[in-house]
C-alpha cells in the first residue's frame, strides 16, 4: 500500500480559511456504500439520514489556547511554545520554536512574567518536558495569554475562539478541534434527540500529530501518533444498548471512530477504558463498532484519508473527493462535511 494511493490534487482556494457564519450552513456530501451513490445536501439534512434508535458518538474534548509567545529570560529572544500534553500537575510536553534556544534548564517567561517556564527534559522527537510556574489557576492564566493553535493551513486570524470549539465541548486538553463536530448547533442536536436518536460522548484529546504528514512511501511502516482518551460508564452503556437493539453507531469524526475501535470488542460492543491509543486504521481494517461516519474533508496522503478509505473503499472515497472538488466544496477544519452510511 503506497502513499501515492491516497493522493489527490486540491486547489488552494478550496481550503476554508474561516468558519461560516452559521455552523449548519455547511454542505454535506453523502456516500452510500451499498448503492455506491453520492448525494449533495446541506448539513441540516443530516437528520434525514438518522433513524430512531441510532446512536451518535461525539468527542467532547475542548481545545485549549495552547500557543504561547514569550521570551527567553537570559537573552530576551522571542520564543514560541505549543502545549501538547499535560503529563502531571504543571509539567507539560511542549513543542518549542526555535528549538536551539530551549536547552536543558533554560527559563522563559510569558505575559511579562504571568507564566514562567523551565526546560526539564528533551524528549524523543525534539519536544520538551516543561514545568510552568504561575499565580492562580493555570487554565485561567492560559486563557488570557494563549492563542488558539489553528492548523498550519489556516492563515487567517480567528476572531471568535469559540468557533474552533464544538458546542458540546467539555473537557479541556486538545491542541486541535474534532472538526466534524463543528457543524452541530444546540438546536440541531435537540432536533436529533427529539427524533429518538441517542447521543453518547467519548473524550479524546486531539494532538498535533493529526496534522503530521506520512513521510514514508510504504504506508504500513508509518508510526501513528498517540492520543489520550476515555469513556465514562454511562456513555458506554448507551452505545452498547444501541448495539443490543441492532441500531447503528454513527461516529462523529475520525477521533470518535478511533476511540470506538480502540475500545471495541469482537462482538461489536465497547469496553470502559482510558489510556493512550495509537490505532492506525487503513484499508483492510475491519470495523468492529462503527456503522456510519460523519467527517470533514482531509489532507491528501494523510492518515485521516486512509481511515475514511478503510471505511468506504479507497476508490469510492477518492471519487467522492474529486466530485467535491469539482463542486467547490470547502476543505479541512472549517470546511464542509461528508456522511458515509
Amino acid at each position: 500500500m503506497k502513499l501515492s494511493d491516497f493522493s489527490f490534487i486540491l486547489p488552494q482556494e478550496l481550503i476554508a480559511q474561516e468558519p461560516l457564519e452559521e455552523r449548519t450552513n455547511s454542505r454535506l456530501i453523502v456516500l452510500n456504500r451499498k448503492d455506491r451513490t453520492i448525494e449533495h445536501k446541506k448539513f441540516t439534512n443530516i437528520i434525514d439520514y438518522l433513524q430512531e434508535g441510532d446512536c451518535l458518538v461525539l468527542n467532547n474534548t475542548r481545545v485549549i489556547p495552547a500557543r504561547l509567545i514569550g521570551e527567553k529570560v537570559e537573552t530576551k529572544s522571542k520564543m514560541e511554545f505549543l502545549l501538547l500534553n499535560r503529563k502531571e500537575a504543571d509539567k507539560w510536553e511542549v513543542m518549542v520554536k526555535p528549538g536551539k534556544k530551549a536547552r536543558l534548564g533554560s527559563e522563559f517567561c510569558f505575559g511579562e512574567g504571568l507564566i514562567k517556564a523551565r526546560i526539564l527534559e528533551i524528549l524523543e522527537g525534539g519536544n520538551r518536558l516543561v514545568e510552568f510556574e504561575y499565580q492562580g489557576i493555570f487554565e485561567e492564566v492560559l486563557d488570557k495569554l494563549g492563542d488558539m493553535p489553528l492548523p498550519p493551513y489556516i492563515t487567517k486570524t480567528l476572531e471568535d475562539k469559540e468557533r474552533y470549539q464544538t458546542v458540546y465541548s467539555k473537557h479541556s486538553g486538545s491542541a486541535a478541534a474534532p472538526t466534524a463536530g463543528l457543524h452541530f448547533t444546540e438546536d440541531l442536536m435537540e432536533r436529533i434527540e427529539k427524533k429518538g436518536i441517542k447521543l453518547a460522548y467519548v473524550t479524546l484529546h486531539v494532538g498535533l500529530g493529526t496534522f503530521r504528514p506520512v513521510k514514508i512511501d510504504n504506508v504500513l511502516e508509518h508510526k501513528m501518533h498517540s492520543e489520550y482518551f476515555w469513556i465514562e460508564p454511562e456513555q458506554a452503556q448507551i452505545i452498547n444498548q444501541a448495539k443490543d437493539n441492532n441500531k447503528r453507531i454513527i461516529a462523529v469524526g475520525t477521533t470518535s471512530a478511533r476511540v470506538l475501535e480502540s475500545i471495541g470488542t469482537k462482538e461489536g460492543k465497547v469496553e470502559i477504558k482510558e489510556g493512550d491509543t495509537d490505532i492506525f486504521i487503513y484499508p483492510g481494517y475491519e470495523f468492529k463498532v462503527v456503522d456510519a461516519l460523519i467527517t470533514n474533508f482531509h489532507l491528501p496522503e494523510s492518515t485521516l484519508v486512509m481511515l475514511v478509505s478503510a471505511f468506504a473503499d479507497r476508490k469510492f472515497v477518492l471519487d467522492a473527493y474529486q466530485e467535491a472538488i469539482n463542486n467547490s466544496y470547502r476543505f479541512f477544519s472549517f470546511g464542509d462535511a461528508m456522511l458515509i452510511i
